[in-house]
């Protein structure tokens, strides 16, 4: 039998047939995907074979069918481990909250960079606009203005008072779509909005901290009406790119991938090479400083800051 991995809590497995059936699955002896160390070798989004057991209402997975994609990020305990956060996604929706919780331009640009070396479209979702006072409209504007000019997509909602739910709600039509973010930037009040039945737990941003409190404790994958899958993560408060050899992270920022090839050096690093277009393009202030920051923050390792 063969089914879709709609949940993961770390030893069991919920497993969705063709047909709608979940059924409880779990791994049979040392399960490893090949290629990579994961401290999850299953992940929510993954196709698996599996058979049932013996008497059981539950069954046992036996194979694990190629990935197109999936995202991933460094375990925080386990330095050298990761941790595969979804897999063959259509697209990837970071939410983004300028104030309670605050979503730092270099944690977005690591979830970008991240979503385009493993080929994943990805859009920003700009939640809580109406805690937006007339300088957070501002600074919105400033944070549209950087990414939609490198082609990301931006979006404007507020999942309290359901602004623009409905185009959120386009943007999903047949699709498998990665929901992720910090803790407490409304991601569960969001698919609440979106898929009213499900009545996700939700909960107040700590006060003494002004950092969210996880409510998701697993990923899991809930069928949307229009078809498609919304896939719900627990918050992240940090995000090590994993993966990406240093030559190869200029790659994975559009902005620098459309002139590195008129760099006068074919392994330019775009630091302090003579020649660089990169560099050329900062000083005309064609890069932005702060995504040219985020680049010598991860190419130097100090990649995992919230």
């Amino acid at each position: 039998m063969q089914g879709l991995v709609t949940k993961s809590t770390g030893s069991w497995y919920q497993v969705q047939t063709p047909e709608g059936q979940i059924i409880d699955c779990r791994i049979k002896g040392k399960f490893r995907t090949k290629g990579i160390v994961t401290t999850n070798p299953i992940a929510v989004g993954d196709i698996v074979d599996f058979d049932m057991e013996p008497e059981q209402e539950s069954g046992v997975i036996t194979n694990l069918q190629q990935r197109k994609n999936y995202i991933i990020r460094k375990s925080i305990n386990l330095s050298k481990q990761a941790q595969v956060i979804a897999a063959n996604l259509d697209q990837a929706l970071l939410i983004v909250t300028l104030a309670s919780p605050r979503t730092s331009l270099g944690f977005i640009d690591r979830f970008l960079v991240t979503a385009e070396a493993y080929d994943i479209p990805a859009r920003l979702i700009f939640n809580k606009l109406d805690l937006f006072s007339d300088e957070g409209l501002e600074v919105l504007s400033y944070y549209k203005g950087v990414y939609e000019k490198i082609g990301y997509p931006c979006f404007e909602v507020s999942a309290l008072e359901r602004t623009n739910i409905d185009i959120v709600q386009g943007l999903l039509k047949d699709k498998v779509t990665l929901f992720s973010g910090h803790s407490g930037v409304g991601k569960s009040s969001l698919i609440n909005r979106l898929l009213p039945d499900l009545d996700l737990r939700t909960h107040q941003i700590s006060d003494w901290s002004e950092k969210g409190m996880h409510t998701t404790t697993f990923a899991e994958a809930f069928e949307l009406p229009q078809g498609g899958f919304i896939i719900d993560t627990p918050g992240i408060r940090e995000l090590g790119v994993i993966d990406i050899e240093k030559q190869e992270l200029s790659h994975f920022f559009p902005e620098m991938r459309a002139r590195m090839h008129d760099c006068r050096f074919s392994n330019c690093r775009h630091i302090n090479e003579p020649g660089c277009a990169v560099l050329e393009a900062l000083e005309n202030e064609e890069i932005e400083l702060s995504r040219y920051d985020s680049y010598l923050s991860i190419y130097h390792g100090n990649d995992t800051r919230a």
